[in-house]
């Protein structure tokens, strides 16, 4: 059991405005949360008016992240030099221009753009959220309750997300979930430019690395496009392997640079602490089988048990409500119990979640009951081990370098849900097809079923009467049975990010250690 030292600063020299400065941090991350998700709701009522092409949807549903991802290093460096006050402020007017593009979209290509401004916006908004309040907590354990809201925040937006929105869409259409943004963002903005204080690292000077920009946005994006095209098109189209060649070439010039410089754009020496190393892993492992386990779960309510957007939505509550019931508890069981141990049973605890509906599945058909149950251990498991990691990572990181650190626990929430969709949502697709019987439906239809489940909910539909429940009880049964293996190898994914966790992170690690 751990003593965690007493902070010995004197209360006096604590900035008075933290508590309001979190508040406004939490907004601006339970929008950036928020919007990641809520064009899963609003997507069809958008594609039925504006009536994009595959491709166009594809880039709609897409270009967000890859903007987000891509220059989540160069704004954290950004921040450092420019001031991060600055650049949240100024990662908010570019965040409202798109909504307002968005709200205002009268063809695909407008909604393209707008996406690809909010991934802009977002990606100035989030480092540059955790910098600040690293710099405004000086007190560890304060600390530690800040990035637990921070945690339950960012967990909590992306679930809500569909829920919000399918409240907003089904009343109001597809463009109130962008103009949802307009108000809040005029509101936090009011507060951050009254409340939030100003600060910069002490070792961004010197000339700014172009090169380096340029290698890093050009290895993220090429990662990020990779990773996303191996899900849609399979590992026998050489297109996502030719971007994932671009992005190993790059990511790896860039740290070699960035390991000779003085003042690098990102401070990779980072990795070389055991503690950071293996926080980021236990961000970025759950996050890879987290991202596929809410993709999977929403296709199953909808497609599978025939729910709405918004009753899907509404299923998916016992997550995020678990994961904000952990997150708060977190800091405590740090100072009462060793880092290692709380980090490994919440990673162990996440696992046993997506064990569970493949576990039941062996001994009685699967309900909403099992997945209820599943995604509040998922909670419960996700909370803790992401906010004990997010303390752990952020903690690692002197105070002049947290822009790095929080740019690359950033990238592993980012690439890690990107990579579970594109691996673990193709196993499960695979294992889908295998499942299906033989059908007696003419060629396109039959490949079109084939082709996924949402297909096969359409053409169901448009059957109708006995063989078309028929069809839609086959499908539905297949991707049963095709999700349960995939949330299984989720959980073994959490396995392997609790075994490290135990194998490296000292057993001495202090969760109060000051920078």
């Amino acid at each position: 059991m751990h003593h965690p030292e007493r902070n010995l600063m004197h209360p006096a020299a604590l900035d008075p405005r933290r508590w309001i400065v979190l508040a406004i941090l939490s907004g601006s991350l339970l929008l950036i949360s928020m919007d990641t998700t809520i064009l899963n709701v609003a997507f069809p009522s958008l594609v039925g008016d504006l009536r994009p092409g595959a491709v166009q949807q594809l880039w709609i549903i897409d270009v967000y992240a890859l903007a987000l991802s891509g220059l989540l290093v160069t704004a954290g460096a950004l921040g450092d030099r420019w001031g991060r006050k600055r650049l949240l402020m100024a990662g908010f007017g570019i965040f409202s221009l798109a909504s307002l593009i968005a709200v205002f979209s009268t063809e695909a290509w407008h909604v393209i753009a707008a996406r690809a401004l909010l991934g802009i916006g977002g990606a100035a908004i989030m480092p540059a959220t955790l910098s600040i309040l690293r710099s405004v907590f000086t007190d560890a354990r304060e600390r530690a309750f800040a990035l637990a809201v921070w945690a339950a925040v960012f967990g909590g937006g992306m679930a809500f997300g569909p829920v919000i929105g399918g409240l907003l869409v089904q009343d109001y259409g597809w463009h109130s979930a962008f103009l949802l943004n307009l108000p809040v963002a005029a509101l936090i903005v009011a507060a951050g430019l009254r409340y939030l204080p100003e600060s910069r690292s002490p070792r961004s000077t010197g000339d700014w690395h172009w090169w380096g920009v340029g290698q890093s946005i050009v290895g993220m994006l090429a990662l990020a496009g990779g990773i996303k095209q191996l899900g849609k098109s399979g590992v026998a189209d050489p297109l996502p392997w030719a971007l994932l060649a671009v992005a190993a070439v790059a990511l790896t010039v860039f740290v070699r640079r960035q390991l000779r410089r003085d003042n690098p754009l990102l401070q990779v020496r980072l990795f070389a602490k055991p503690a950071f190393s293996v926080a980021a892993t236990a961000i970025f492992l759950p996050m890879v089988g987290m991202g596929a386990i809410l993709f999977l779960v929403t296709q199953w309510f909808q497609y599978g048990q025939g729910y709405t957007p918004l009753e899907a939505g509404l299923r998916l509550l016992p997550a995020p409500l678990a994961l904000i019931c952990a997150s708060m508890v977190a800091p405590a069981l740090m100072h009462r119990f060793a880092i290692r141990h709380v980090l490994g049973a919440g990673l162990v605890v996440l696992a046993v979640g997506m064990a569970l509906p493949w576990t039941l599945q062996q001994f009685t058909d699967l309900g909403y009951p099992a997945f209820a149950a599943a995604l509040t251990v998922m909670g419960l498991g996700a909370g803790t081990a992401t906010t004990v990691a997010s303390v752990t990572l952020i903690s690692a990181a002197p105070a002049d370098e947290v822009s790095s650190a929080a740019a690359i626990e950033e990238t592993c929430y980012e690439l890690g849900s990107a990579m579970g969709v594109a691996i673990l949502g193709s196993t499960a697709a695979a294992l889908y097809r295998g499942n299906l019987p033989a059908l007696d439906l003419d060629g396109p239809s039959a490949a079109a079923v084939r082709d996924s489940v949402g297909e096969a909910a359409h053409i169901a539909e448009r059957l109708g009467g006995t063989v078309g429940q028929a069809l839609a009880d086959a499908a539905s049964h297949a991707y049963t049975l095709a999700i349960t293996p995939a949330f299984l190898m989720a959980g073994g994914l959490a396995i392997a990010a609790a075994a490290t966790t135990w194998a490296l992170i000292p057993r001495d690690l202090q969760p109060t250690e000051n920078h």
